[in-house]
């Protein structure tokens, strides 16, 4: 008898238990975050995610920003992703038909100037390009100030720069140069550098001693700062630096719906996510209320000059530039 009756209570618990795990399951959303960003970038977002929207069910697609870019087109009449989040403006503009408008309550925090075209997208996060520079290989040589410094044969063979015909932060570089310069200043800067494939090797090679001097992104220059290696300073040209917003957006007709897919924005959007990339990463916040100089020995953006370039105008003058740079390179003999 009391077996029977335990047996029952039993039951009546397990199945209260089921219900009660089927209504959080009910209750919990899915959304699939399709992204180029690296591993560590990822996990810090997703750590913040778990705490700030516990009930959203995050699954992560990585690869290239154009390989992604090219199966969300794809996949457009079946959408299997919901947002995707860390392309450069010029890849987001290019595909913008398979997004949808979205302006996120986190928007108000962040600048008009990183709001994308029609709401189709906003910047989560900025690079800007620096002259990265170790001053033990300059001996004694004083460091350039201004982009337009590089152009003197005194750095010939001791710039390194990544190629922008296969990557998008060297392509931002040469782009900014050439607004600033127009050809014959390619040709000048082209007289100097050393290319090389990888825009990853550039600051590599500086913190090795391989080079006195590589033009890269802050973040990448900056982490060696924060790990503590000596000698390695970021320069910020006086011309202006040039700023790479990178976006997260909503595809269109998103896989788990609209709701879930929105939240997500706003996850990659808040202060708590941008603030965590800025200091585990040195992800430069897009919103205005992060003081970058107190969480960092990075500068504020009002601290620095920055040039006007237009990301969409750089992403549709593409070809004409890199017809600039390649012309140069052969003008030099190289």
């Amino acid at each position: 008898m009391l077996t029977t009756r335990f047996l029952k209570t039993g039951l009546a618990l397990s199945l209260s238990a089921g219900a009660l795990s089927l209504s959080s399951a009910a209750l919990a959303a899915n959304a699939v975050m399709y992204t180029p960003n690296n591993v560590q970038t990822i996990d810090t977002a997703l750590e913040i995610a778990r705490k700030t929207a516990s009930d959203l069910s995050i699954q992560q697609v990585t690869s290239g920003a154009g390989a992604l870019m090219k199966r969300i087109e794809a996949e457009a009449q079946n959408p299997l992703g919901d947002v995707v989040w860390g392309a450069a403006y010029g890849t987001m503009a290019a595909f913008q038909q398979n997004f949808e408008a979205y302006e996120s309550p986190e928007n108000k925090a962040i600048p008009e100037a990183f709001h994308g075209k029609d709401s189709l997208w906003t910047s989560s996060n900025a690079h800007v390009m620096v002259i990265m520079a170790n001053e033990r290989q300059l001996k004694g040589q004083t460091a350039p100030k201004t982009w337009s410094d590089l152009f003197d044969p005194q750095w010939k063979g001791k710039v390194i720069i990544g190629d922008p015909a296969s990557s998008g932060s060297a392509y931002d570089q040469v782009y900014g140069i050439y607004q600033l310069y127009g050809a014959e200043g390619l040709q000048k800067l082209a007289a100097n550098v050393i290319v090389s494939k990888s825009s990853g090797q550039v600051y590599k090679s500086v913190a090795n001693g391989e080079y006195p001097l590589g033009v890269t992104m802050e973040y990448a220059a900056y982490a060696y700062v924060a790990g503590g290696q000596k000698g390695i300073e970021l320069i910020y040209p006086e011309d202006g630096t040039f700023i790479a917003p990178e976006g997260v957006a909503v595809i269109k007709n998103p896989k788990n719906g609209q709701e879930a897919a929105r939240k997500l924005v706003d996850v990659l959007l808040s202060k708590e996510v941008q603030e965590a990339e800025l200091v585990e990463n040195f992800r430069r916040p897009t919103r205005s209320d992060i003081n970058v100089a107190e969480l960092t020995k990075l500068p504020n953006l009002d601290q620095i000059k920055v040039a006007n370039i237009d990301p969409l105008k750089a992403a549709a003058e593409y070809e004409t530039v890199i017809a600039a740079w390649k012309q140069a390179l052969a003008t030099v003999g190289k």
